[in-house]
């Protein structure tokens, strides 16, 4: 009776450890084959432990060019996105404009909408208008499929902020621009950043709408896909355990940095 009585009193907490395992389970799968030295082509089945693809995490070819351009991509349509669609959702949500309501219908869309329509619509458009397939036109798509995203994050922080801190603002002099510089920017600072990552996020890890319109440029999710057919290299687990350890780090390096604000914050 007392395990039962433990178990409902615990259950929300068992139940979320539990989903928690599932998701981490393909990256520790991911990270333990990251050491293994395996006899063949492919790098499903332990065989014994090994460094050296830790060692030469660039030793298969092309594989650290299509990285490095995969974080190019994701740079450019993180900054590209952000800036696009914290200007839209400030004005969703701020001003009021004929087709107001469409508007906020269609920033959806994109998010709704299967990956493979919207990367066939986008290589029907770039074909029709004559342009080359390659770096930019994926830059483009990936600009064009997180937009949704970042508007979403954003307009939430911005539709939570208390309008009287700027009217407090302006009633202290302040002009339009030292007003959002000092008060508004920083209020809708977390739903920014918030919409970055998650825009980077997406644009590096994405494959479809790639594959669509990257004409003969090679991404790292390329790359993995292309390799899968020939042989799995141990060095694609290598760097997808540093960008899982990198990520885990930056979330705890965040949630440390605003509980020592929280605590900096509280009356002593």
């Amino acid at each position: 009776m007392f395990a039962i009585r433990w178990v409902r009193r615990n259950l929300v907490v068992i139940a979320g450890l539990l989903t928690l395992a599932y998701m981490i389970l393909p990256n520790i799968v991911v990270m333990v084959f990251s050491f293994n030295n395996p006899k063949g082509r492919f790098n499903y089945a332990w065989q014994e432990f090994s460094l050296d693809a830790w060692k030469d995490p660039c030793g298969v070819a092309d594989l650290c060019g299509s990285l490095s351009l995969s974080l190019q991509i994701a740079a450019w349509a993180t900054v590209g996105a952000t800036v696009l669609g914290t200007m839209i959702a400030f004005a969703l949500v701020r001003y009021r404009f004929r087709a107001r309501g469409a508007i906020n219908s269609l920033i959806f869309l994109p998010m709704a909408m299967p990956e493979v329509v919207m990367a066939a619509s986008l290589l029907t458009l770039f074909l029709n208008m004559g342009a080359q397939l390659g770096f930019w036109t994926v830059l483009i798509a990936h600009i064009m499929f997180c937009l949704s995203f970042v508007v979403t994050a954003v307009k939430a922080r911005v539709m939570s902020m208390d309008p009287r801190l700027e009217e407090a603002a302006r009633d202290l002099y302040a002009g339009p621009v030292q007003t959002f510089l000092r008060v508004t920017l920083p209020i809708a600072a977390p739903g920014i950043a918030a919409g970055a990552l998650l825009a980077f996020a997406l644009s590096f890890d994405d494959f479809i709408i790639t594959n669509f319109n990257a004409g003969s440029t090679v991404t790292f999710p390329m790359f993995v896909w292309g390799s899968a057919q020939r042989g799995t290299p141990v060095q694609i687990n290598v760097i997808g355990t540093a960008m899982f350890v990198i990520a885990v780090l930056m979330v705890l390096g965040g949630q440390l940095v605003a509980n020592r604000r929280k605590n900096s914050a509280q009356p002593k």
